[in-house]
């Protein structure tokens, strides 16, 4: 199968996923196969919550937005243009997913394909129906994937490279099981934020996106934010307010009263809101419904330090261009060639 054949197929899927961009839907009659999957899909958009209770209706179509805005004609030649896949010898190429927010995988999955090898895909039990689906709309629109595509239920076997997503326990499994193989492991990773006191409300309301935006499950959302000595929490508080109604969820409300309880039998210094705990500590992973802090005395000094830590960090947010960080609002919005832990996937496919 030809990389433009392939490419034109991600296109048109691209087409598909933005009749669903928004919790209203539309239809476009001029796209393919409409008539097969268009209400099948808004049926499994509809049912994603019972099969996952974090992946509510709108998450579940932000992130479908995410990959409608991304998967375009420029978008996809501006991303593996500076790449030669002359010397491509078609592989198995074995893939463990991650299920903590919607379609976590389909980079990877988009990647070993656009690279021409065929994919063995092991779903996590979170996340295993809307890149399912997604596969076979790609076989509806050309067979050849029918050979490409293969998802298996247990064991992954048969494969020449793995790439795959765990927690820091698992990637130490994953590194001794496949020590034979060509890999990248993904382990823990979490995003954070530089804050110098001089944001705008607006700025901070953006930053409440990455923070909240998927319960903030996903490594590329804001887990801790450095701040300044004599910070004022005010205007965070009065910009986040916004997010207010993410108490109204179930599993987030019961994360909220369940970290919120452990922080004060244990005496921690709490700043509350209702629905978001703020804590001083060094760590960079904070639990659901908390935010973690830490101040800092000069930004050369921080630098080095996130340097040194690098391995820890997924992304950076910040007004300013501190270490390559985004703007705020941007974490869970990524381009195609914005690659999970810095490890770029199409090079290590093509070698």
């Amino acid at each position: 199968m030809l990389q433009n054949e392939i490419k034109k197929c991600f296109i048109e899927l691209g087409h598909f996923l933005k009749q669903f961009s928004n919790e209203n839907y539309t239809k476009i009659d001029s796209v393919k196969n409409n008539t097969l999957f268009h209400n099948q899909f808004i049926q499994l958009i509809e049912l994603s919550q019972s099969h996952n209770g974090w992946f509510t209706k709108e998450n579940v179509c932000f992130a479908i937005s995410s990959w409608a805005n991304a998967l375009t004609k420029e978008n996809l030649e501006k991303w593996i243009s500076p790449y030669d896949f002359s010397a491509v010898k078609q592989k198995n190429i074995g893939l463990i997913l991650a299920g903590n927010i919607p379609l976590v995988g389909f980079h990877d999955f988009l990647s070993v394909l656009i690279s021409g090898h065929n994919v063995v895909v092991k779903t996590s039990s979170n996340d295993q129906h809307l890149i399912k689906f997604l596969a076979k709309y790609l076989i509806a629109l050309d067979n050849q994937f029918q050979q490409k595509i293969t998802f298996v239920e247990g064991k992954l076997e048969n494969f020449d490279a793995i790439i795959a997503t765990g927690s820091n326990n698992t990637a130490r499994y994953f590194e001794y099981y496949f020590r034979d193989k060509p890999s990248i492991i993904r382990k823990n990773r979490n995003s954070i934020a530089i804050l110098t006191g001089k944001e705008t409300k607006e700025d901070l309301i953006h930053l409440g996106e990455d923070i909240f935006r998927y319960f903030g499950l996903g490594c590329r959302n804001v887990s801790k934010i450095f701040i300044p000595r004599e910070y004022n929490f005010d205007t965070f508080f009065n910009a986040i307010f916004e997010y207010q109604d993410i108490i109204q969820y179930e599993k987030y409300a019961n994360n909220y009263d369940y970290n919120k309880a452990v922080y004060l039998m244990s005496n921690y210094k709490l700043l509350d809101n209702g629905f978001l705990t703020l804590r001083e500590d060094n760590s960079y992973s904070s639990p659901i419904s908390s935010l973690f802090y830490e101040y800092y005395d000069n930004l050369d000094e921080l630098k080095k330090k996130l340097e040194n830590d690098t391995e820890k960090i997924q992304c950076i947010v910040s007004k300013t261009s501190f270490l390559n960080s985004i703007p705020f609002g941007q974490t869970q919005q990524p381009n195609l060639w914005d690659y999970a832990d810095n490890v770029d996937t199409i090079q290590f496919l093509t070698s």
